[in-house]
């Protein structure tokens, strides 16, 4: 059976409900894509709408449930697979059925695939039998992934009353869990940085490691931002016997959600490596996996598993979509705020799809929001913006912290506290009150906005989808949070997932802004701004390793900026635009050049 891939690019994991359930959306397409699998309240009523909605049993798992997290995740996981095979075999019959329905399907293919040719030929050659268009879609066609992310940071202790629960039952663990025991065979993507602990957890479960065809019923991948960290990861899981699949490269700046800005490292040089190395990563895994699996005496592969290499973070046309693919090799492009425009694919309420759609260039920010202390992709006039500022006017700044998923600091209570809360930032403005007289009113106005400017984002990214399904939202109002990456400034309506597709594969066009820099322009230029405002911004004492990161930063960038100028004046791709790509690198690297690197004074 020679099941081909019908897409080249993926819908990557959104916010905490953005993507939850995606999969049931598009998955029938062929389009693979991400839920987040972190918060297990969203999931639980994600279930029973979905449960009353395909008329599935549904029996609710409470807190009063032994593992309920993990049971919630798993039977959600369950469910999902079950509605994504049955509308699955309902579309393979209806483009068998409808000659309507068969055009519409290949003109949302892209031009180069197989599949597209297959079926156009049946239109070509009048073919009509639904038998024979039946019979070639049970042979070639199959439905998205369902896969899976899971932020390796958000483990958070937790307990029963005042007694610490085991490690497994840690968020991220009961997580990984859930998914082990469900009956998906898919992917688990891991992102937000290496947790040893957690990936040792891996181990528990057979399903991650291969059987004697040396096939993977669920396979692992990572987010990473650079080659470094691939290998590192890759190494440390291959040594467990765990192979890495794929290694989902992100644009360290210019992408949605949390923004893990690099050492000045640009994406396409990032490319450039993996691209270089790809054998290097490989062969290295490989030689620790069959190692470790021999130890553990479990079959061991004759070659070298498959492993694929994607990127997503900015990408908006369809020329860059194909450049990435045939320049580094890539297996996939990951398109995610763009989709958010797209109701057909994500959940999302009217009202905030509308101010996506309005938003300008100037209103996509790097916020100081996250309680994670990450930089957050954040755009201005968000209903949480306006219910935050109340409370803080009202002299009640901070979160009633129902769900506590962020609850990581231990500075002033054991359990944990998220930073967000009311109860952690009533301690911090305390103390703050008490030295009142010792600062400046404006560094005290300053510290203070520090504190209270930190969001809900555990009940502010879910609230969209209760929203948009109608789900009662109970206690405290907190307004939706919504993270999209800068590169939603050019697109300005509602797009329907055809038309979207379509875009990615240039057959149409939904972005008229004609400003749009390139997507790795885009990126430098961020990476600049970001030195400089790191630059103004410090004010810590001054030390020789600050100095020595900020050299290393602006090196790099000019290391990147060299790479590009090599690269637009080769490249067959962006012939329309290499006089405007040159200039703006050019007037970049020039900005870059007038940063000046503070240097210590000696006494």
């Amino acid at each position: 059976m020679n099941k081909i891939n019908a897409h080249t690019f993926h819908i990557p994991v959104m916010g905490l409900a953005y993507t939850i359930d995606s999969p049931i959306r598009v998955a029938h397409y062929g389009i693979s894509s991400v839920v987040s699998i972190t918060d297990d309240e969203v999931i639980e009523k994600m279930r029973a709408f979905y449960s009353e909605k395909f008329e599935q049993p549904y029996q609710e798992i409470t807190q009063k449930f032994h593992d309920y997290r993990a049971e919630r995740i798993t039977h959600y996981l369950n469910l999902v697979d079950t509605i994504v095979k049955e509308k699955f075999e309902n579309f393979k019959n209806e483009l068998a059925e409808s000659r309507t329905s068969l055009e519409k399907y290949i003109a949302m293919l892209p031009n180069k695939s197989d599949l597209k040719k297959g079926l156009q030929s049946f239109i070509d050659d009048g073919i009509t039998i639904k038998e024979t268009i039946k019979s070639y879609l049970e042979q070639h066609l199959a439905p998205g992934d369902i896969d899976v992310n899971i932020m390796t940071k958000v483990d958070k202790d937790n307990f029963d009353k005042n007694d610490q629960l085991p490690v497994e039952f840690n968020d991220a663990h009961a997580a990984l869990r859930g998914f082990a025991n469900s009956n998906l065979t898919s992917s688990v993507v891991l992102s937000a940085g290496m947790n040893p602990r957690l990936y040792s957890y891996f181990e528990n479960f057979k399903d991650f490691f291969p059987d004697f065809n040396a096939d993977l019923k669920k396979k692992i991948i990572l987010k990473v931002s650079d080659f470094r960290s691939a290998m590192i990861q890759g190494n440390f899981l291959a040594k467990k016997g765990l192979w890495v699949s794929e290694y989902r490269i992100e644009s360290g700046l210019n992408c949605g959600g949390h923004a893990f800005a690099t050492d000045g490292y640009l994406m396409g040089p990032i490319l450039e490596e993996f691209k270089e190395k790809k054998d290097q990563l490989v062969q290295s895994a490989h030689d620790l996996l069959v190692k470790a699996l021999g130890q553990k005496e479990m079959p061991i592969p004759e070659k070298p598993l498959a492993l694929k290499i994607t990127a997503q973070g900015g990408v908006g046309t369809a020329e860059e979509h194909e450049f990435l693919l045939e320049n580094y090799n890539l297996d996939s492009i990951g398109w995610g705020s763009p989709f958010l425009l797209v109701p057909e694919a994500t959940s999302l309420d009217n009202e905030t799809r509308a101010l996506l759609a309005n938003a300008k260039e100037d209103d996509f920010y790097l916020s100081n929001i996250s309680p994670l202390g990450v930089p957050f992709n954040s755009v201005r006039g968000t209903s949480n913006e306006y219910w935050k500022q109340k409370r803080i006017d009202e002299n009640n700044a901070g979160s009633s912290c129902p769900k506590r998923l962020l609850a990581l600091s231990k500075e002033h209570d054991d359990k944990g506290l998220c930073v967000a809360s009311k109860k952690y930032q009533d301690i911090k403005l305390e103390e703050l009150e008490a030295k009142k007289d010792e600062i400046s009113s404006s560094e005290f106005e300053k510290i203070k906005n520090k504190i209270t400017d930190k969001s809900c984002l555990c009940v502010g990214l879910v609230n969209a989808a209760y929203l948009e399904n109608d789900i009662k939202i109970k206690g405290q109002q907190q307004g939706i949070v919504i993270c999209p990456g800068p590169n939603l400034a050019y697109f300005d309506r509602e797009i329907s997932l055809a038309d979207m597709v379509k875009h990615i594969y240039g057959s149409a066009n939904v972005m008229t802004d004609s400003s749009r820099p390139n997507v790795f322009v885009k990126e430098l230029r961020m990476y600049v701004e970001y030195l400089r405002n790191e630059i103004s911004d410090y004010t810590n004492e001054l030390s020789a390793g600050q100095i020595k990161k900020w050299n290393s930063f602006k090196n790099n960038l000019l290391e990147g900026i060299n790479y590009y100028q090599n690269l637009f004046d080769t490249t067959e791709f962006f012939k329309n635009e290499r006089t405007k790509i040159q200039n703006q690198i050019e007037q970049y690297q020039l900005e870059l050049r007038e940063i000046e690197i503070p240097s210590l004074v000696l006494a």
